[in-house]
């Protein structure tokens, strides 16, 4: 068989959306190589287990080697303190994208976040030539991923495609999903067409599912080649039922972000 990726690195392989895509992604590559600082299991056939923290240079710069593309979910995924938010998606992307640079990688998908432009309104629209409006500081630091991302393509040449994702889960559990949902069929439909799409140059697309309600207009990424086929409106009459009209009046149902733009503070003087 005659894969279209050699040597394909997922990086938080031992996360939520890795482990979705662990089984998935080996399907489209010879050697799919996993990388996590947390337990990551027994080895199947064409896999690769390489532990490893973000933040330790050398080790990620060895983690690089002989790869063909990445599949970067790695890093702290919620909203967090600064401190571990630093180690792992700021100065954990830095370390990637240098060793890319080091090994030659040209392709890296990278695991952003709609909660870079989560302080737009619900009853707006945004496209990825909106401002960031990042709602917490781990939308912050996923920000700071996509900028430089760009750097690295436009002074390297390292394509990137930075997925805003949206709501990966089974089903959607919310209201606030009817908009935000991305099923994991998609998901992966999304990581492929990013992978594969023969150039994509620096790209952001966000990561939703064919949804009859929608905050963000993935026109402009229109060459990346991604064609949803699930959405959210199976479940509509459910969760409008099971939840009452959102009161414009409460930030938490006011802004893109949800409950996030309510997280923290921290006490960083304590």
């Amino acid at each position: 068989m005659n894969f279209p990726i050699r040597r394909l690195l997922l990086t938080g392989a031992a996360g939520g959306l890795g482990r979705v895509l662990r089984p998935r992604l080996k399907r489209h590559c010879h050697t799919l190589r996993l990388s996590d600082r947390a337990e990551l299991g027994t080895a199947a056939e064409g896999e690769e287990l390489c532990p490893a923290a973000l933040e330790d240079k050398r080790a990620i710069d060895a983690l690089l080697q002989g790869v063909d593309a990445v599949v970067h979910l790695g890093g702290v995924s919620v909203e967090a303190a600064w401190e571990p938010i630093q180690a792992a998606n700021i100065t954990g992307v830095f370390n990637l994208y240098e060793a890319a640079r080091h090994h030659g990688v040209r392709r890296i998908v990278f695991a952003s976040s709609n909660h870079v432009t989560g302080f737009y309104r619900q009853d707006e629209v945004i496209d990825a030539l909106a401002p960031p409006k990042p709602d917490t500081l781990y939308g912050v630091s996923k920000a700071f991923g996509e900028n430089l991302s760009r750097m690295y393509f436009e002074r390297h040449g390292i394509e990137t495609v930075c997925l805003r994702i949206g709501s990966a889960t089974p089903k959607p559990e919310t209201r606030r999903m009817l908009a935000t949902w991305l099923s994991h069929d998609d998901l992966e439909r999304l990581v492929l067409a990013a992978l594969t799409a023969p150039v994509v140059s620096h790209a952001i697309v966000f990561g939703m599912s064919a949804n009859g309600t929608r905050f963000w207009d993935n026109r402009l990424a229109a060459h990346i080649g991604y064609q949803p086929k699930d959405s959210s409106e199976p479940w509509r009459a459910e969760l409008e039922a099971r939840e009452p009209m959102p009161d414009p009046q409460d930030i938490n149902t006011r802004y893109q972000g949800g409950v996030f733009v309510t997280l923290g503070p921290y006490d960083t003087f304590d």
